[in-house]
């Protein structure tokens, strides 16, 4: 019921009101922007170390996993050699005893395939120390680069608290004041003023005709054009860049 009494108070609004309802609205917009700019970038540099320290965390842990691996592979290496080492002794035991020369030449062939077999681990033991060398070099460099990043985060989160607790009072003040203006807004004006906001660089929605010209792209604007938005009997936008005009007494 109490919507519908607030629709039925919208809909008698005249233009006019419903033009400095929106102008309004549009003051305490841009002081909530002027709070916005005191934090500068300082949200933009905190999403961002985040991003990066989370990157670098990911990158580390990839990097502990690649070192398990090789010092996995490397200790399979390490066994593999014991086992061949192992059967050339078998083997060459064996030479000892053998009845005839094709037996000989079987448990040669063993040996020098064990042998082989024991070079490959010993190149593949070089390889994998060399790249386990890499992948721990690479571990503390991150992790200083963490460390470092991490240390900025902080000072940066710091910063942005200190400045935000400043400005909370006044934010909350005039969120109030916003919504107690929007409140009285019909919601399909609402919704134009927001979209107009949303796509201007300087979050401009409503702006006052300066110098016979558009406060927010400075076009020229034709003198009935002026007369009309003087006259405050309909919204008028500009044309060329869509932004709602008012008369610079507005206000008064």
């Amino acid at each position: 019921m109490a919507e519908k009494e607030q629709d039925v108070k919208t809909n008698e609004m005249s233009i006019e009101q419903k033009l400095k309802l929106l102008y309004e609205l549009q003051m305490v917009a841009s002081e909530k922007d002027k709070l916005k700019t005191l934090r500068g970038e300082l949200p933009l540099e905190v999403q961002d170390l985040e991003d990066e320290i989370a990157g670098l965390k990911t990158r580390i842990n990839n990097y502990k996993d690649d070192v398990r691996n090789l010092e996995t592979a490397i200790a399979n290496r390490k066994t593999a050699i014991q086992e061949s080492k192992a059967l050339i002794a078998k083997y060459t035991e064996q030479q000892n005893n053998v009845r005839n020369n094709r037996e000989f030449d079987s448990l040669s062939k063993e040996i020098e395939f064990q042998n082989l077999e024991i070079e490959l681990s010993e190149k593949r033991i070089r390889e994998h120390s060399a790249e386990l060398t890499k992948k721990t070099e690479a571990i503390e460099s991150s992790q200083e680069l963490l460390n470092e990043r991490e240390a900025d985060l902080d000072s940066k989160q710091k910063e942005l608290e200190e400045i935000t607790s400043e400005t909370q009072i006044e934010t909350d003040k005039l969120n109030d004041k916003s919504s107690k203006i929007e409140s009285q807004i019909e919601e399909r004006l609402l919704i134009a003023f927001r979209r107009i906001r949303k796509n201007a660089r300087n979050g401009l929605a409503v702006v006052t005709v300066e110098r016979d010209a558009c406060g927010g792209c400075f076009n020229k604007i034709p003198p009935q054009r002026q007369l009309d938005i003087a006259f405050r009997k309909k919204i008028i936008v500009c044309e060329y860049c869509g932004r709602i005009l008012v008369d610079k007494d507005i206000n008064e």
